[in-house]
């Protein structure tokens, strides 16, 4: 006779997938945290990109927040300004998946954590926004500072925000880029490396401000580093648009069995999302 799991030393919440908390650090189900959102104008939801319950819990959400709200625009880091056409045409069913990457530049996990997303937009006919920058622009800037973009021509600066780019070390997320680079990294390598994420996150803000509309929720799925403690693409809206509403879903991946809310040198957004790190990479 087999032994019961629980009398093994298994308790229940040694399962847990994941965890919702408030900005207090409260637990929060999922049914309010949606009553919620609707309340909001922009939604950050942040993700480890290889993280397979943090997509699955973007097609949940998005599926929860479409059915008390049809107004929902959908948009993502994933896809670039550049390719908002063939996006278009695949949504529109004038392109087939598989020739999809013919005309857009798909992540290699497209097809098991944004092809759900993108097939919702289709299934529902949903706007679906391509907000990033084409990437050659943004290796451009790493390698020879924002400036250099003055150089480009108009058909290629409409695929960015607009220029010049405020980029300040006061932006959350910015220091910690720097530090990275280590107290030795001249200060022109430096710049040019935190310009490149900036003029990403600047490009996605302005996207979404673009075909944000009264009355619409615009549900934007971004790399957790693009809008945690308030950064990023969170401050680039804020910046031009102070009265926008804004949420941010924020990720962290725990070693704890119970999810606990992380409480050291954290700093919480209006919702933040506690997964296992042992959770299944798709990756």
């Amino acid at each position: 006779m087999q032994t019961p799991l629980l009398a093994i030393g298994f308790k229940a919440q040694d399962f847990s997938a994941f965890q919702f908390y408030d900005k207090s650090g409260k637990v929060v189900k999922t049914d309010k945290m949606i009553k919620s959102l609707l309340g909001y104008d922009v939604v950050l939801f942040g993700e480890n990109h290889n993280n397979s319950i943090n997509h699955w819990l973007q097609l949940r959400l998005t599926e929860a927040l479409f059915e008390k709200n049809k107004n929902l625009i959908l948009g993502a880091e994933m896809f670039e300004r550049d390719n908002q056409s063939g996006l278009n045409q695949y949504l529109a069913g004038k392109l087939e998946v598989k020739n999809l990457k013919d005309s857009v530049r798909l992540w290699n996990n497209f097809t098991t954590d944004y092809q759900p997303l993108v097939d919702f937009a289709k299934s529902n006919k949903l706007e679906f926004i391509a907000t990033n920058i084409p990437r050659k622009f943004a290796s451009q800037v790493s390698k020879q500072g924002l400036e250099s973009l003055n150089q480009l021509p108009d058909s290629d600066k409409k695929d960015i925000a607009k220029l010049p780019i405020n980029v300040t070390l006061e932006t959350p997320g910015y220091k910690e880029m720097k530090a990275m680079m280590g107290d030795h990294a001249d200060d022109m390598k430096v710049m040019n490396f935190v310009s490149a994420q900036a003029v990403k996150d600047a490009t996605m803000a302005e996207s979404i401000l673009k075909s944000w509309k009264s009355g619409k929720l615009f549900l934007h799925y971004n790399g957790n580093y693009h809008s945690k403690e308030y950064g990023g693409i969170y401050w680039y809206l804020k910046k031009a648009n102070p009265s926008l509403k804004v949420a941010v879903i924020t990720v962290v991946e725990s070693e704890s069995k119970d999810l606990a809310f992380p409480e050291k040198d954290y700093i919480p957004t209006e919702f933040n999302l506690i997964l296992p790190s042992d959770m299944t990479k798709t990756y």
